[in-house]
């Protein structure tokens, strides 16, 4: 599985810079929930969760996924 490079913008995640899984077109996924700034990927049980959409390549294979929304208590529960 390849990976593609996103600057997360907005939200508690603002400016990190993290590698998550590519769509077969080389885009990230449409929607990323992240649990806290300091993890990327699925949510796990635990916190609240925020959700970021796909914005804009920005260069150099960058994309950037913009702050949607928290979720208080984790969209998973």
């Amino acid at each position: 599985m390849s990976e593609v490079t996103v600057r997360f913008v907005g939200g508690p995640a603002h400016d990190l810079v993290r590698s998550v899984p590519a769509e077969p077109d080389g885009s990230p996924p449409a929607h990323w929930i992240l649990r806290h700034p300091d993890g990327v990927g699925p949510a796990t049980a635990g916190g609240p969760d925020h959700l970021y959409q796909r914005e804009q390549p920005v260069g150099g294979g960058t994309w950037t996924m913009r702050f949607v929304h928290t979720y208080p208590v984790g969209m998973t529960e």
